[in-house]
């Protein structure tokens, strides 16, 4: 396993795939991560993940987040708002859980990509509809997966900006 810092300095958005398929044992790493998320309340976690193979599928995700397009596997994000402790705050929930999956592809040296879908009421609407979910049932992201295609890489580029943070007051 390679050092935290250095897969949180690394980790790029990666948008195109070379045609390695990605392995089950990874997907499946990736989803534990996901699941170790913290979230609002211990037990009361609302994610749930759809893994898509398909190619048919991905291409029909393509016509909502056209990224997915040519990824080996993706990813869908939902949230289950029965599960949820803060009806209203489930978006963090799944942002830490979406991070989190980022991070172990990183560390898995795969390119992912964080294809946003809430909270744009056409996407979840798209989304709900081509996996035929209820209304308890929110749409987050897609997560696209992939070896990075040629000349891509996860790679460190220096983003501090000290401009940025204040202490104490504004």
């Amino acid at each position: 396993m390679a050092d935290l810092e250095e897969i949180i300095k690394t980790r790029r958005s990666i948008r195109e795939y070379s045609n390695q398929k990605v392995e089950d044992e990874k997907v499946e790493k990736i989803l534990k991560a996901g699941m170790q998320a913290p979230g609002s309340r211990l037990g009361a976690e609302p994610w749930e993940f759809i893994v898509v193979k398909n190619k048919d599928t991905l291409k029909a995700i393509g016509e909502t987040c056209p990224r997915v397009t040519n990824s080996q596997v993706a990813i869908v994000l939902i949230a289950n708002i029965e599960r949820a402790f803060y009806k209203k705050h489930w978006q963090q929930d799944m942002s830490a859980a979406a991070e989190n999956m980022l991070l172990e592809a990183c560390n898995l040296n795969l390119g992912g990509l964080w294809n946003g879908v809430a909270p744009t009421d056409e996407k979840m609407e798209k989304i709900r509809e081509l996996f035929n979910l209820n209304e308890n049932i929110k749409p987050f992201c897609i997560i696209s997966l992939g070896y990075p295609a040629d000349g891509l890489e996860n790679k460190f580029m220096d983003k501090y900006d000290e401009t940025r943070i204040h202490y104490e007051k504004y």
